[in-house]
């Protein structure tokens, strides 16, 4: 049934579009702007909630709207007497279906009735704060039939504990579109509301993930530190919360074929499943031309430990070794809490002997030109989804040598080298190859080239959203219309190109 008006898509993200930039907003902002016959609303799940908008919006965007995880708790008091009760023996089972897979069924009923219990007037903070809360986290924590009760957790874990649980669960409290479609671009929290406009209006749900969202959680909660017990809770919530996005969207939309591997073990139907590929925007990225007159290796992202820039600079160290002539420039901006994390690196540089030979050079505004600067660029990461990073140095005509995790093995083909992460041996020798054969390295850039012109351009990439958001809304479009769209509109040329952070 055609819709009276402009098709509204509520998109939904943590920690992205509109308030940062990097690939999943530049994703965000192909899609946006790809599509000015629909009429978006974006609700990003933030920090501290006062982060400005940095993407300039176009007229489409029809409002901005975000969910502060960190900011300070919305007013109101916990349920008393019955009320209360009535709360807690449902945040009890809540609870268990976190920690015990027999009760695993009763996961969505109560995160809807938490949702129903802030949407109607409840405190869901105040009352996942009170006392009884505190109390009832502690008891199913000690049942002697759950592993927690062996590592005998204390009550400072139990207020650590709720404390993440209920910044976690605060999107639940957030008025879900009752109209539409929405598209959770994240999966994780970001899908929350999602799930509640889906529960409570029946609104069609698309759902897309970049790197697997719950493989991401696990990878940083080896470091986190946190006790076992509260370990053991957040990822039970971010386990189950992966298992009923996967269950209830009506179309789970991955960015590779990695991806759908992970969403059919977690339990999506492969029917509900199509993958589209990100695409980039060749006029933002044309061949980058000439390699620079030294040989230099760049790299383009966020410094962030899932881009195991340690593995890198030791393969620098390695490389050096046998080429010393060779520099190192690492283009993008530190987020709010990485800072610690970019110590480390200049400490490891120090240690390995290689400062004098690299420059962190910060954001740059034409990210092309950081894949220009080298004459082979890396990607170093332990989890990625279909990476921006890799795809644009493609586009420049660039050979590349990047780590085998999530889609890179997919968007290279045979047009660049591939290497197990966390090895630093394997980067540098992979390197070296290259740096060693300018042949090689040209040859590789052209065949990059081609395959990008090929399969990864952003008019596939949006046209394929398009007949997504057309058959949930109702909306049909033919594949000679998706056809006729793809050579002539223009959807990558926004207000600058993407920005390397």
């Amino acid at each position: 049934m055609n819709s009276p008006g402009p098709l509204e898509v509520t998109l939904l993200t943590e920690g992205t579009y509109p308030y940062i930039h990097g690939g999943v907003s530049t994703w965000c902002d192909q899609l946006v702007r790809g599509m000015p016959e629909v009429r978006f609303h974006v609700l990003g799940i933030t920090g501290s909630g006062q982060e400005p908008v940095v993407w300039p919006l176009p007229e489409q965007v029809a409002s901005v709207s975000s969910v502060a995880m960190w900011g300070p708790p919305a007013p109101g008091r916990a349920p008393r007497g019955r009320a209360l009760r009535r709360f807690l023996a449902g945040y009890e089972r809540f609870l268990l279906s976190l920690l015990d897979p027999d009760f695993e069924q009763y996961f969505a009923d109560e995160l809807y009735e938490l949702s129903e219990f802030a949407l109607t007037g409840g405190s869901l903070t105040a009352a996942l704060r009170s006392e009884g809360a505190l109390r009832s986290l502690q008891g199913v924590w000690r049942l002697p039939f759950l592993p927690t009760s062996r590592d005998q957790p204390t009550f400072r874990d139990a207020l650590e504990g709720t404390d993440l649980l209920e910044h976690a669960l605060r999107p639940l409290a957030v008025q879900p579109p009752a109209r539409g479609v929405v598209h959770v671009a994240t999966g994780g929290l970001a899908a929350l509301p999602g799930l509640t406009a889906r529960r409570f209006h029946g609104v069609p749900m698309l759902l897309s993930e970049h790197g697997i969202y719950l493989r991401e959680r696990f990878l940083s909660f080896r470091a986190a530190p946190f006790s076992r017990p509260v370990k053991t809770l957040l990822l039970g919530f971010y386990r189950m919360l992966a298992t009923e996005s996967y269950r209830s969207a009506d179309i789970v939309a991955p960015c590779n074929r990695y991806n759908r591997r992970w969403e059919e073990r977690g339990g999506c139907d492969p029917r509900r499943i199509r993958t589209v590929y990100n695409g980039v925007d060749l006029e933002q990225f044309p061949q980058a031309g000439a390699e620079p007159a030294e040989l230099t290796l760049s790299w383009a992202g966020r410094v962030d430990p899932i881009k195991d820039l340690e593995t890198l600079l030791r393969a620098f160290a390695l490389v050096r070794a046998e080429l010393p002539q060779v520099r190192l420039r690492l283009f993008g901006g530190v987020p709010a809490g990485g800072e610690a994390y970019r110590e480390r690196l200049d400490a490891l540089a120090a240690e390995l002997g290689v400062t004098d030979a690299m420059v962190f050079e910060g954001r740059i505004d034409a990210v092309k030109d950081a894949y220009a600067a080298g004459s082979v660029v890396l990607l170093s990461s332990i989890s990625e989804g279909f990476p921006f990073s890799l795809i644009e140095a493609m586009a420049c005509g660039r050979a590349t040598v990047s780590t085998d995790v999530g889609g890179v093995r997919e968007a290279v083909g045979d047009t660049g080298l591939v290497v197990p992460p966390r090895e630093p041996e394997a980067l540098a020798a992979a390197t070296l190859a290259l740096l060693r054969d300018p042949a090689e390295r040209a040859r590789l850039g052209a065949a990059a080239r081609r395959r990008v012109e090929a399969e990864f351009t952003v008019e596939r990439t949006v046209a394929q959203f398009r007949s997504l958001y057309g058959e949930l809304s109702g909306e049909t479009v033919s594949a000679s219309s998706l056809r006729a769209m793809l050579p002539t509109q223009r959807v990558g040329g926004g207000a600058r190109a993407r920005v390397a952070t």
